[in-house]
């Protein structure tokens, strides 16, 4: 049995004892609203990045391939 208890876990219950708790969840609500917009942020970047590579593969794709004369 662990009976050291981790540093985060003692700070997080001072700081629940200490301050009011209307600041403790607004603290709350400004962290998981930060973790929510840089998990869109990232989420944008990767659709940015697939956006891109997939222009480049359809002009590497257009580059290898032969022009096929459309039929009058």
């Amino acid at each position: 049995m662990k009976l050291f208890v981790p540093l985060r876990y003692v700070t997080a219950l001072s700081v629940c004892l200490v301050v009011p708790g209307c600041a403790v969840v607004a603290a709350v609500d400004t962290t998981a609203t930060v973790a929510v917009k840089t998990v869109g942020l990232a989420a944008s970047a990767a659709i940015g990045t697939a956006r891109i590579a997939g222009k480049v593969v359809g002009a590497a794709a257009d580059a290898a391939l032969p022009d096929t004369p459309s039929s009058p």
